[in-house]
C-alpha cells in the first residue's frame, strides 16, 4: 500500500470516527436542551455571526422569514434569544443569543470536546506530541483548501 493511499484511509477513518461521535453528542445534547436541529442552528449562527434580521436567520437556515420569525419567538419564550429594534429603523428587529442563550451554547460545546478530552488520557505524552505536530499540518493544509482561502490567494 502506496503511503498516499494509506494516508488516505487513515485520515478517511479518523474523520468517519470523529463525526460519528461528534454527530451523536450533539444530537445527544440537543435533545437534551429540548431542542431542534434548526433551533440550535439558529442560535449557533447568531453566536458565531452576530445579531441580523429575521429574513437574514431565515435566509441561513433556509425557510421562510415567517417560519423564521415563529422559530425565534420559540426560542425568545424560552429566554435563549432576544429581539430589538435596528438603531436605525424601528420597523427592523434585530436578533441576538440571549446570555441564557450564549451559555446553553457553551455547555454544548463542553459536552462535545469530553470525548477528545478523554482522548488525552488513551495516548502517551510522546503520541501526543506526535499528533500536535501532524495535526498542525493538517490543519494548514485544510485551510488552504478552503474557498476563503483560494480566493484570497
Amino acid at each position: 500500500m502506496t503511503d498516499t493511499v494509506q494516508f488516505t484511509q487513515v485520515l478517511h477513518e479518523w474523520s468517519e470516527i470523529f463525526m460519528r461521535r461528534s454527530m451523536n453528542d450533539l444530537v445527544y445534547f440537543t435533545r437534551q436542551a429540548g431542542l431542534s436541529m434548526s433551533q440550535l442552528g439558529a442560535l449557533m449562527r447568531l453566536y458565531h455571526g452576530g445579531a441580523c434580521g429575521v429574513s437574514d436567520l431565515g435566509e441561513h437556515l433556509g425557510v421562510s422569514s415567517a417560519a423564521a420569525s415563529q422559530m425565534i419567538e420559540r426560542l425568545v419564550q424560552q429566554g435563549l434569544l432576544e429581539r430589538s429594534e435596528h438603531p436605525d429603523d424601528r420597523r427592523i428587529k434585530r436578533i441576538a443569543v440571549s446570555a441564557a442563550g450564549r451559555q446553553l451554547i457553551a455547555e454544548g460545546v463542553a459536552a462535545r470536546r469530553q470525548w477528545m478530552e478523554s482522548l488525552t488520557h488513551a495516548l502517551t505524552q510522546e503520541e501526543q506530541a506526535l499528533i500536535i505536530e501532524a495535526l498542525k499540518l493538517l490543519t494548514r493544509a485544510a485551510r488552504q483548501q478552503e474557498p476563503s482561502h483560494a480566493a484570497q490567494s
